[in-house]
């Protein structure tokens, strides 16, 4: 094949890119740094996150991804451009196929805003796949199988919980509550009860590195340092774990919530099989600390991590673009 195929999982929080044959080539942070005058790009992915917060009047540092869909297009586009050159090199003699996975819970209208930003970024050919699916084949569920599976895809920007059966997605549900959501969380927390202000990228360090779903056994402390909402000048202060447990709860059991929707309206023959299985758990957000045991105790389903769950999203738009004809009914083509 003269003609690349690549599958992008553009994520709001990170985008990873598959190229057709070699596997994953970029891991980037879906940030875009463009300038205000002439609205010129000037870094994309791990460049452009070091800026977030710290950049000068003339560049603004964005995440053009919210919630799951686009939401700058004409960044959005300038970074698809970027993820493409850098896979297929800046000469391209044929335009490479493309494959973006979308949360199934899209409207058609933000659905060919990504078609249309992918066939503008040099696409020959762009393809779309649902997120859950994506997620699924990634996660090796066996999707062609005449069983139900239940996939919960938790992402940066939407949380994604799908019923699998007969390759089709026979129930879902998209809430665009996920990572970023708990990062906020963090960080109004330490607001309203450290009067600490910090930014985005503090209050996810926090949320990794003291972050857990349910209340540890023995507590940790991390200091963090932010500026005080009464002086205005910059201050430190020591959370613990068990803070940051009541922090992000309230944002946890609205993802759960997804989950126990989709088991509610699940015809019950599939039902049955999700209980011998369980719920495969896929997406960055799922490997917060101890989310799966939460997860367990409050839809009575077990749940497991699948393998490497950043990747799964990516890996399964990777082999459906690797084999269309396979998955050409779950697909859409512009």
């Amino acid at each position: 094949m003269l003609r690349k195929r690549i599958g992008i999982d553009l994520g709001t929080a990170n985008s990873l890119v598959w190229l057709a044959g070699r596997g994953m080539m970029l891991n980037e942070p879906t940030v875009v740094a463009v300038t205000m005058e002439d609205n010129r790009v000037v870094a994309v992915g791990n460049e452009a996150k070091e800026m977030l917060g710290r950049t000068p009047g003339n560049i603004m540092a964005s995440r053009p991804m919210r919630d799951g869909v686009i939401a700058d297009y004409r960044v959005t586009e300038a970074m698809l451009s970027y993820f493409i050159q850098k896979v297929c090199g800046r000469v391209v003699l044929f335009k490479p196929e493309v494959m973006i996975c979308v949360p199934a819970g899209v409207t058609q209208v933000e659905r060919r805003a990504v078609l249309d930003a992918t066939l503008s970024a040099g696409a020959k050919v762009a393809y779309l796949i649902d997120e859950p699916l994506a997620a699924a084949i990634g996660a090796k569920i066996p999707i062609a199988a005449a069983s139900g599976s239940m996939i919960i895809d938790v992402g940066g920007g939407s949380t994604e919980a799908a019923v699998i059966s007969l390759g089709g997605v026979v129930v879902h549900k998209s809430v665009r509550v996920a990572g970023n959501k708990v990062d906020e969380a963090v960080a109004s927390f330490l607001k309203r009860n450290h009067n600490l202000l910090v930014g985005e990228t503090t209050a996810e360090e926090v949320k990794l590195r003291i972050g857990s779903a349910i209340v540890l056994p023995t507590e940790e402390t991390m200091e963090v340092k932010g500026r005080d909402t009464v002086t205005g000048l910059p201050r430190a202060v020591t959370v613990s774990s068990t803070e940051m447990t009541e922090a992000i709860r309230p944002t946890l059991l609205q993802i759960v919530g997804a989950a126990k929707g989709v088991l509610e309206e699940t015809p019950p023959e599939l039902a049955s099989d999700i209980i011998d299985k369980g719920i495969v758990m896929s997406g960055g957000t799922s490997s917060l600390r101890n989310f799966d045991r939460l997860m367990t105790e409050l839809t009575g389903v077990p749940c497991h991590m699948a393998e490497e769950p950043l990747l799964c999203v990516v890996r399964g738009t990777g082999l459906a673009i690797e084999n269309l004809d396979l998955y050409k009914k779950s697909i859409s083509k512009r």
